[in-house]
């Protein structure tokens, strides 16, 4: 198992172990024994066996994947996740048949130690999974830091210039948003869009970073009428880690407010699309002349908003006194 910096869940494996035993023994009693389950539960026999000694090969599989899932539950957590939506819909399935009478409620005990058990323990193990960041950005990524300025230099916009390039000709006003199918992003996209020209004419360029592919950068392009500015794909997310932007807990990405205002902003019309990159990412918002960071905002919650004009505006005198102090060096 690849271990590096963020630890696996101690018990994660001991889970799925269990999990994939029980499995293996609940299916090979359902295959050696069809009757048993419906004698104890006070049913009829039924008249075709072979169909419940099926589904009994089916859940003896699914603990076979549970034992490969053990072996990392990082790495194999679609299982986990097919197992966890099987965990849900077995009970309601449960729930509906009985509450119509074909089926006694007797027989819903098993629904307790097949599956109501295993929902925390699954949905914790989907959740390491998630927010570790070996999902999304590649080991060699991870195990060579760069430094600000390498990763600026690296960072290159549509048109092949580098994040040091702009910023040497005059400051950039960079928004690292999170991904195209962010209701957060779009709404961040939309303000900047309105506040475009007063940004430009305070004489910054606008950057904006997602971890978004370059062609659904283009397409948000148009959408926002923002083509005139620099746009970086940020899939291994280095900038996001050069300027110590930090992914976020379940209150900063789930919490009561994050709903709410997601609410309105798909009120507004922002809408959303499809996860394209670390869900776990927090947005923020930096100004860069020079190559040097003279201002950064890292959003407390991803659904912090944030004015970039006045932003701008508020670094104006760091701006001067950078250029001021460079020009009296050279």
């Amino acid at each position: 198992m690849h271990q590096d910096q963020h630890e696996y869940l101690r018990w994660g494996k001991a889970c799925l172990w269990g999990a994939g035993l029980y499995n293996l023994l609940w299916g090979g009693l359902v295959i050696a024994f069809p009757q048993l389950f419906f004698r104890w539960a006070g049913m009829e026999p039924l008249n075709h066996w072979p169909i419940w000694q099926c589904l009994g090969m089916v859940i003896g599989l699914y603990g076979f994947a549970y034992l490969l899932a053990a072996t990392d539950y990082r790495r194999h957590w679609p299982i986990v996740l097919v197992g966890l939506v099987g965990k849900i819909a077995g009970p309601i399935g449960f729930l509906w048949s009985a509450a119509r009478g074909e089926i006694p409620w007797a027989f819903g005990v098993m629904i307790v130690t097949n599956d109501l058990i295993w929902w925390i323990p699954f949905g914790m193990l989907l959740w390491d999974a998630a927010k570790h960041p070996g999902r999304f950005v590649p080991t060699s990524s991870r195990d060579n830091a760069l430094t600000l300025h390498q990763a600026m230099a690296l960072s290159v916009d549509q048109n092949g210039r580098s994040l040091v390039e702009l910023s040497t000709a005059r400051p950039v006003v960079i928004l690292a948003l999170r991904h195209a199918g962010c209701t957060f992003c779009r709404e961040a996209l939309a303000d900047l869009a309105a506040e475009r020209a007063a940004i430009e004419s305070a004489g910054f360029q606008i950057a904006v970073v997602t971890m978004s592919r370059g062609d659904s950068l283009a397409q948000l392009a148009r959408r926002y009428e923002l083509e005139g500015i620099s746009w970086i794909s940020d899939r291994e997310q280095i900038l996001y880690r050069a300027f110590e932007l930090p992914r976020g807990t379940f209150a900063q990405l789930f919490g009561p407010r994050i709903w709410r205002r997601a609410w309105q902003a798909l009120m507004r019309g922002h809408g959303l699309g499809k996860l394209d990159g670390d869900g776990f990412q927090l947005p923020g918002i930096l100004v860069v002349s020079r190559g040097q960071v003279l201002k950064v905002h890292r959003h407390a919650h991803a659904a912090e908003r944030i004015s970039p004009a006045r932003f701008a505006l508020e670094s104006a005198t760091s701006v001067a006194a950078l250029t001021r102090q460079t020009d009296a060096m050279l």
